[in-house]
């Protein structure tokens, strides 16, 4: 299974869960309404009215405790089925004792199989609708044994006709769903496979320039630095000592460009040390007070990307925050790492990201991308003159072999 399967699989559950909560929130009103069912508009004498009354008492009890639960526990793909059947049953129990109110709860029917439209499962929208239409004709049936007064009206078979076609409907709109979550899946995934093997090309890139820059340039440079250290010892000469000078600082210009297109301690040690070291750099050159709190989340496989998420929140601070506070967390579950850089500094209205890229600026977008395109989150929280705060999440992706 692929990141992005994963990251949709995700989606749906929460997508399913918010559609549990919605119908949670409306069956109080419609246990409510059932209950005004007789004195409100007149029907027929019930069948067994304290079993409808005790019916109704425990179905609103019911309902306010799933109310509860789904907003307070977590909750697993079985909720939004179970809770529908459960639904069905309770309906169908109160029509059976209802006697004469039957006819009222019919547009309860029809709530039932779009709630269940919405739970990405076709066949089991096809099983509840169809269950709902026979449960309602059922009901009926159950009058016409029961009460030789009681026929079978022609308005029962064109309601049972209505149901049914309402579970091919539903049962439609559910498969429809689920091949647009397929499409998108199928494109994230085609994105994930360019953006995946964009990064590799690049970081490849990086570690070879890395390399040509580490044995051609810089090592002709401290061959060239340690000549004229040999030429300053047999004759001080103030332009040979300047000349060296200069050597030693291009040499460590070019030691720092080299740690930042592939940093050594990030392929030997891991994420962690290496965002401590990095985050002390930044902060020794912004002349801020660092914090920071980093859990060991040994070498997961989108260590490059949160270390280069990092690497350009930390350049952006040093450039515009005007900081003089800096905290840097780093802590993992199962599920997700999560990064958070934190500081005290000017702040910016986020809309403007946009027209930054399109000025040119696209570091933070690009990091954006990538951290999007690994089915993590990037958010940005700011604001003029209240600072800024980076949280980014991402699933962790298989260990890197050490």
């Amino acid at each position: 299974m692929t990141l992005f399967s994963r990251y949709q699989d995700q989606v749906i559950e929460r997508y399913v869960k918010e559609a549990v909560q919605v119908t949670a929130v409306l069956r109080l009103p419609l246990v409510a309404l059932i209950a005004l069912l007789g004195p409100v508009i007149p029907v027929r004498d019930h069948w067994l009215p304290f079993l409808f009354q005790g019916l109704l008492v425990a179905y609103g009890a019911a309902a306010a405790g799933w109310l509860w639960w789904v907003f307070k526990r977590p909750i697993g793909q079985w909720a939004g089925w179970s809770s529908t059947v459960f639904d069905l049953l309770a309906l169908l129990t109160l029509c059976a004792a209802s006697g004469g109110a039957t006819s009222l709860l019919l547009p309860v029917f029809f709530l039932l199989p779009v709630a269940v439209a919405f739970l990405y499962r076709p066949g089991l929208t096809a099983t509840l609708g169809v269950g709902v239409a026979v449960g309602y004709l059922a009901v009926w049936l159950l009058f016409v044994v029961r009460d030789d007064d009681v026929d079978l009206h022609i308005e029962v078979y064109l309601y049972f006709g209505f149901l049914l076609w309402l579970a091919a409907a539903t049962t439609g709109l559910s498969f429809v769903l689920v091949r647009r979550s397929a499409t998108v899946a199928a494109l994230l995934e085609t994105r994930e496979q360019l953006v995946t093997q964009s990064m590799g090309t690049e970081e490849r890139e990086r570690q070879r320039l890395a390399e040509a820059l580490h044995d051609g340039p810089l090592q002709n440079i401290l061959a060239a630095r340690m000549d004229l250290e040999e030429a300053l010892e047999k004759h001080a000469d103030p332009s040979v000592a300047a000349a060296e000078s200069t050597l030693r600082e291009t040499a460590a210009q070019l030691r720092s460009t080299v740690t930042s297109l592939h940093p050594q301690v990030l392929a030997q040690l891991g994420l962690t040390p290496a965002l401590r070291e990095l985050a002390e750099q930044y902060a020794r050159r912004g002349g801020y007070e660092l914090r920071m709190r980093l859990t060991d989340v040994s070498r997961p496989g989108c260590e490059s990307l949160l270390y280069r998420v990092a690497r350009e929140s930390l350049a952006n601070i040093n450039k515009h925050a005007h900081a003089s506070n800096v905290e840097v967390e780093l802590s993992a579950t199962a599920e997700e790492i999560t990064l958070t850089i934190t500081d005290d500094g000017v702040g910016f209205d986020p809309t403007i990201l946009s027209h930054r890229v399109a000025e040119g600026h696209i570091g933070i977008a690009s990091q954006y991308l990538r951290v999007e395109s690994w089915g993590g989150s990037f958010d940005v929280v700011s604001s003029p003159g209240t600072g800024t705060r980076v949280v980014v999440r991402i699933p962790p992706g298989s260990e890197k072999n050490r």
